[in-house]
C-alpha cells in the first residue's frame, strides 16, 4: 500500500451511526476501494471492554489485523485503551513491536519455536507456551535471549478443542518439573463453541479449564487467567476470567451483533451494456438474459478475495440490491442493473458496507466472516478513516 492509496481523516468519535463512506464517483475511478473505519474499531473495542466486566479486554490483532493493516488498527486501539494484544506469530509480534513500541504486553499464540529467537529476542515478546517440546526449547534459548529476568511466558491449557495446549497429563509432568526460569504470567485456553450459547460444550470446557488452571497455581500464582475470545466474552461473566481476547468483533464480526461496521468495499463500475433476450454473460455461458437487460461490469474478481462462488450474492447501487450474474472471474464481476437507475460512468457500487456486511457475504458463499475479512486482497486502494492512524 502506497501512501497515495492510504487516506487517514479525523479522530476518534463517540459512537454514531454508521456514516456513508462511497467513495466519489468519476470515470478515473478503476479499482475497488477498501475503506477502514478506524473509529468503528476502537467503538467495538469499547463495548467488548464494557462486556467484559471487572476483566481486561486485550485486543487480538492477528493475520495483520484480520485483514485490514495492522498497524493503523493497532495505533487506534491503543489510543482507545487497550493495554494487551494477541498475534499469531513471532513475525507478527516484532512487526507490532515496532508500531506500538516497548512496554505494552505482546503475546505470541503458536508459542516459542528456535527458529524464532531473534523475534523474540529483540522484540520482548511473551510466548503462550503449548507443548513439552516448547518448554524445553525455550529453556534451552534462555542464554541467547541475553535476559537478566525470567522472560514472561503464557501456558496454554488444552480443555477440549484439541488443538493446542497442555493436556492433564502433560499438566502433571510440568508440576513435577516446575520451569522456575519463566515468569508465568498467563493461562489460557480456547473456546470451540463459543459462537452457540446453547452448546453444552461451552460449560464442559469452562469446568475443564477451571480445574487444569488450579493445578497450575502453585507454578503461576499470579497468572492471569483467559478463556474467551469474541464469542466467550458475550457468554458472560463465568467466561470473563481476568482477561478477554475479543478479536473478530473489533472488526464487525459475528457473533458481535451489536458491533459497529469496520469494512466498507466498492468496486468501480467500469462498462455498462444493454443485452438481449438469450444472451449469455461471462465465462462458461452460465447466466442467460430472459428480458432485455443492462449488464454493469466492475473491476472486482477472485484475485481480490471475492470468492468464486459468489452465486446469488447482491451488491447494491445507490441503496438499491443488484444482483450478481455470471461467473466471478480474475479482475472483473458482472451485477444486473436493469432495475436501477441508470448509472453514471465510474459509479461506485457497494460490495461491503451497511447494506451487506462481512457475514451476510460470508453467509452467501457459504463461508465465515473471518475468511472474507482475511482474504481481502493487496490490490484496493485502502483508505483509513478516523482513529490514530498517522
Amino acid at each position: 500500500m502506497t501512501a497515495s492509496d492510504s487516506l487517514v481523516a479525523g479522530g476518534l468519535a463517540a459512537s454514531a451511526p454508521t456514516p456513508d463512506f462511497t467513495p466519489a464517483s468519476g470515470p478515473a475511478a478503476s479499482r475497488p476501494v477498501l475503506t477502514i473505519d478506524l473509529d468503528a474499531v476502537a467503538a467495538n473495542w469499547r463495548a467488548l471492554q464494557a462486556r467484559s466486566g471487572k476483566a481486561e479486554a486485550a485486543a487480538v490483532v492477528k493475520a495483520d489485523a484480520y485483514g485490514l493493516g495492522v498497524g493503523p488498527v493497532a495505533r487506534a486501539l491503543r489510543a482507545a485503551g487497550a493495554r494487551t494484544f494477541f498475534v499469531a506469530h513471532a513475525a507478527e509480534g516484532a512487526t507490532l513491536r515496532g508500531i506500538l513500541g516497548p512496554g505494552v504486553p505482546i503475546h505470541v499464540f503458536n508459542g516459542f519455536m528456535p527458529a524464532d529467537l531473534d523475534a523474540f529476542r529483540g522484540a520482548d515478546l511473551i510466548p503462550v507456551l503449548a507443548s513439552p517440546f516448547q518448554v524445553r526449547a525455550l529453556r534451552e534459548a534462555l542464554p541467547a535471549l541475553g535476559r537478566e529476568a525470567p522472560p514472561k511466558v503464557g501456558l496454554h491449557i488444552e480443555s477440549g478443542i484439541n488443538r493446542l495446549g497442555f493436556t492433564p497429563a502433560e499438566i502433571d509432568a510440568l508440576r513435577a518439573e516446575p520451569p522456575s526460569e519463566f515468569d508465568i504470567s498467563l493461562v489460557m485456553s480456547h473456546l470451540a463453541s463459543a459462537d452457540e450459547p446453547g452448546n453444552s460444550m461451552n460449560a464442559r470446557q469452562r469446568g475443564a479449564f477451571t480445574g487444569r488452571a488450579q493445578l497450575l497455581h502453585g507454578l503461576a500464582p499470579n497468572a492471569r487467567l483467559s478463556l474467551g475470545a469474541t464469542g466467550g466474552t458475550l457468554l458472560g461473566p463465568d467466561f470473563h476470567f481476568d482477561l478477554t481476547r475479543p478479536g473478530v468483533g473489533l472488526y464487525g464480526g459475528e457473533p458481535f451483533m451489536e458491533a459497529r461496521t469496520v469494512v466498507h468495499l466498492h468496486a468501480p463500475l467500469l462498462q455498462v451494456r444493454e443485452i438481449s433476450v438469450g444472451d449469455s454473460v461471462g465465462y462458461g455461458s452460465t447466466w442467460t438474459a430472459k428480458r432485455p437487460s443492462r449488464i454493469g461490469v466492475l473491476g472486482l474478481g477472485y484475485a481480490d478475495g471475492f470468492f468464486r462462488l459468489s452465486k446469488g450474492l447482491q451488491l447494491h447501487l445507490d441503496g438499491r440490491p443488484v444482483p450478481l450474474v455470471g461467473r466471478v472471474s480474475m479482475d472483473m464481476i458482472t451485477v444486473d442493473l436493469t432495475d436501477a437507475p441508470e448509472p453514471a460512468p465510474g459509479a461506485m457500487v457497494e460490495v461491503l458496507g451497511p447494506h451487506q456486511s462481512v457475514d451476510d457475504l460470508a453467509k452467501g458463499i457459504g463461508t465465515t466472516g473471518y475468511e472474507v475479512l482475511t482474504s481481502l486482497g493487496p490490490r484496493y486502494a485502502r483508505r483509513y478513516v478516523g482513529g490514530a492512524a498517522g
